[in-house]
């Protein structure tokens, strides 16, 4: 798919995303499509996000900023996606640690709360941490799941694979890929079993 028609795509997410809402929040998401994606990230509202794939081979990689309530995606090291996100709040902290994708799931229900549904769930620990379509409401509210629009994770279960890199940081802007982190003993025993798992 060209580049153009990716563009297109994200224009008219943005219209759907705000289909019923005021004028002037359509004509934002508008304005954020025309925006060049880096500072498009930064000036996202709850709900919000962008999307400007280029199409390439790259590999995908995501990353989430717990302080910045963002998660941005990138092939290669090129930034093609940033949203707005919902982690886990006080008590139920989202780990910060990179993981692969271990399983995919587009219609999904919570082993751990009452069947609540998890669209587009990208599973990232056996424990019951996800990234998933949910309420986005701009800050820590989830139980230690990454909620995002359901738009943004309908595009992104479309451009990732098992085994995809997600890796979790407290602190991050957008810009230049960041090195993966260096995982503590703990963190690169969970992540090689994970990633003996998905051969199995």
């Amino acid at each position: 798919m060209s580049g153009m028609v990716r563009s297109v795509m994200a224009i008219g997410l943005a219209f759907a995303l705000f289909a019923g809402a005021k004028p002037a929040l359509a004509a934002s998401a508008v304005a954020l499509a025309a925006t060049p994606i880096e500072q498009a990230a930064t000036a996202l509202s709850p709900n919000q996000f962008v999307w400007k794939d280029n199409g390439s081979s790259e590999p995908v990689s995501i990353v989430i900023s717990l302080l910045e309530q963002r998660a941005f995606v990138y092939r290669g090291s090129t930034m093609i996606a940033a949203t707005t996100i919902s982690s886990g709040k006080d008590g139920k902290d989202t780990p910060l640690g990179t993981y692969p994708i271990l399983q995919k799931n587009a219609v999904h229900k919570s082993n751990l709360y009452n069947d609540a549904s998890m669209p587009f769930m990208q599973r990232l620990t056996w424990d019951g941490i996800a990234i998933h379509a949910g309420r986005n409401p701009g800050f820590p509210d989830s139980h230690g799941c990454i909620r995002v629009p359901l738009g943004f994770a309908k595009q992104l279960f479309g451009v990732t694979t098992l085994g995809t890199a997600v890796t979790v940081m407290d602190d991050f802007e957008g810009g230049v890929m960041p090195e993966p982190p260096v995982p503590d003993q703990e963190t690169a025993i969970a992540n090689l079993r994970q990633s003996v798992s998905l051969s199995q």
